[in-house]
């Protein structure tokens, strides 16, 4: 057993916070696992709109707010919010900014409508977490990245931050669920190559699953989420020639890493 093996989950969906995704609850379990198992294990997910924070006893972290997130030439304040899993000593990292968070749905709007500006939420998002998990001056070994918006982390870690040595030694690994293939506005090409993220070829067609899919070519291991996958995700996971593991109960998770 790897009791000093640092486990970073990226997600975002963890249950108690969201109650009826298959993410959420897979997610949860993995953690659990891991952490009761005797790694150190650290959650970073989105603070969206509808996660109460008096129920859940989140609180601002003022040493590791006050940074920055450039978005398209603008300064977005990255807020670090932080909590405990209810009835464990699991520590959850909320990364928060009013402008993109701070809304009553976490994808759509009222209308089911994607959020013309989900392309910026997700950047900040990975830029926050990567940036905050630097300030912590935590190397992961490990970083499990979970849902789509997370797969932004390691295009931009491979991109953005391909100069930047910190991460150097961690593995990077991926799961894979059948989320919705929700069309970005264009602009997110502008978003992109405002931090001169210009040659992936998910920008050609900006959907979810394209980013998805280019993403796990960043990545070091890929594990099926969902058990049966769309066939546009099966296409992809099928075609990678890298590290795969077909779909595992999250209480058997531990093997692949």
């Amino acid at each position: 057993m790897k009791r000093n093996q640092k486990i970073l989950y990226v997600t975002t969906e963890m249950f108690p916070y969201q109650e009826s995704s298959s993410i959420a609850s897979t997610v949860n379990k993995m953690a659990l696992k891991m952490h009761r198992e005797g790694r150190d294990v650290r959650v970073f997910m989105p603070r969206f709109g509808p996660i109460s924070e008096r129920k859940f006893q989140l609180h601002e972290v003022i040493r590791l707010s006050g940074m920055n997130i450039i978005i398209n030439d603008l300064d977005q304040p990255l807020i670090i919010k932080v909590a405990s899993l209810p009835g464990e000593r699991l520590q959850m990292y909320f990364i928060d900014n009013e402008e993109y968070f701070k809304r009553k749905f976490y994808y759509t709007d009222e209308n089911d409508r994607f959020y013309e500006d989900n392309d910026e939420r997700a950047v900040f998002f990975a830029k926050g977490v990567i940036e905050t998990v630097k300030k912590l001056n935590w190397v992961p070994d490990i970083i499990h990245f979970n849902g789509w918006m997370s797969s932004f982390v390691p295009i931009y870690l491979k991109n953005y931050y391909r100069k930047d040595f910190y991460f150097s030694k961690t593995t990077l690994v991926m799961s894979l669920y059948n989320e919705e293939d929700a069309e970005f506005n264009p602009k997110v090409k502008e978003t992109l190559r405002f931090d001169n993220i210009t040659d992936i070829k998910s920008i050609k067609e900006p959907k979810v699953q394209n980013f998805v899919i280019e993403s796990m070519e960043f990545v070091d291991k890929i594990v099926k989420g969902d058990e049966f996958l769309e066939e546009k995700l099966e296409r992809a996971y099928n075609s990678l020639e890298k590290e795969k593991l077909d779909f595992l109960e999250p209480e058997n998770i531990g093997g692949i890493y």
